[in-house]
């Protein structure tokens, strides 16, 4: 059983910055792909963000140049840097996980102000 604990959520003004964190019950040394996921109210959940083992990345659209993924394998956590924050950000954010199954945290609120 994996289990995953999103932190660093928060309210922040239009054009703030946020970290979120995601640490694994497990080692993430060997997990080929991580992800970031935000639902926003009404909303389907989507794709934010991915790393992968080897380092490489992939972001949505919305987020491409302000938003940074990253992972620590020696704290088996993954990180979310979130800079020029928009309202439009609002959202739960969730990590995800596959190990022969998706694993999802709880969900971390990021909620921007204009």
């Amino acid at each position: 059983q994996v289990q995953l604990v999103e932190s660093g959520g928060g309210l922040v003004q239009a054009g703030g910055s946020l970290r979120l964190s995601c640490a694994a019950s497990v080692s993430i040394f060997s997990i080929n792909n991580m992800g970031w996921f935000r639902q926003a109210p009404g909303k389907q959940r989507e794709w934010v963000a991915s790393i992968r083992d080897g380092g490489s990345t992939n972001y949505a659209d919305s987020v491409k140049g302000r938003f940074t993924i990253s992972r620590d394998n020696a704290k088996n956590t993954m990180y979310l840097q979130m800079n020029s924050l928009k309202p439009e950000d609002t959202a739960v954010y969730s990590c995800n996980v596959f190990i022969f199954r998706n694993y999802w945290g709880q969900g971390t609120q990021v909620t921007v102000s204009s």
